[in-house]
């Protein structure tokens, strides 16, 4: 059964989504009842882990790693460091008239399934009770990222919910919202947007032309103001 004085983990990459998953679990548990999982899988640069890395400092918690490259080997996903792809210079939108339904070329493999399944059992292990991920309708939408929908969302929670005894559950709390709403929440909990990465170039400033930063400018812009990161 699930606690009465929950502890929760959040799946933590330092962007946005996950950054305000994070902010909220903290109103809702108390710092001392969350632990914040960073994952490791291979990717083309450690931006967003540093990013990170300062907001855990700035919220005084610490935080947990795992390490999941191994698994993506065989993978050409254009975010993955050993893969010949590129990373495209476009919005999702545009990105998916090209794909045949497909998702888009930045889709790692069952990625949200993978991390889903390795933090439950992290979290069981902890005495956590929740895990807190930050999917939302903008990466769900047109299939560019599957794992990000409500469906694949319900089914990881019962799938874990049975697994665990029904003593863990997943929380989405942005699965019906866009990347405007995710945003406007998090200016509500104050989250220090300043402080997180999106941008899926690991140069010093963010790109401003792949999705991830087209996305992130927009969801600014729809709140009235400039994305603190991006000075383009």
């Amino acid at each position: 059964m699930v606690s009465d004085n929950p502890t929760a983990m959040v799946l933590f990459s330092g962007g946005i989504d996950s950054t305000t998953c994070l902010a909220l679990a903290i109103e809702r548990y108390g710092k001392d009842k969350v632990i914040p999982l960073s994952i490791i899988y291979g990717q083309k640069h450690f931006k967003e882990l540093e990013a990170a890395e300062k907001i855990l400092r700035y919220y005084k918690i610490e935080g947990a790693e795992l390490d999941l490259t191994n698994i993506f080997a065989d993978s050409n996903c254009s975010l993955l460091s050993h893969s010949t792809e590129e990373i495209p210079e476009q919005s999702y939108e545009e990105q998916l008239k090209n794909q045949n339904g497909a998702p888009v070329t930045t889709y790692v493999p069952f990625r949200n399934g993978l991390f889903l399944s390795a933090a439950a059992s992290m979290a069981l292990s902890k005495n956590c009770s929740v895990i807190y991920y930050g999917a939302h309708q903008d990466d769900a939408a047109g299939s560019a990222y599957p794992d990000c929908s409500e469906a694949f969302y319900k089914s990881m929670n019962t799938a874990i919910w049975e697994g665990s005894g029904h003593a863990l559950k997943i929380e989405a709390p942005f699965i019906n919202k866009n990347k405007a709403q995710v945003v406007k929440e998090g200016l509500r909990l104050k989250v220090p947007y300043e402080l997180t990465w999106s941008c899926y170039e690991g140069n010093e400033r963010p790109c401003g032309k792949c999705g991830t930063c087209i996305d992130r400018k927009l969801a600014f812009e729809a709140n009235g103001i400039k994305d603190p990161s991006l000075n383009i």
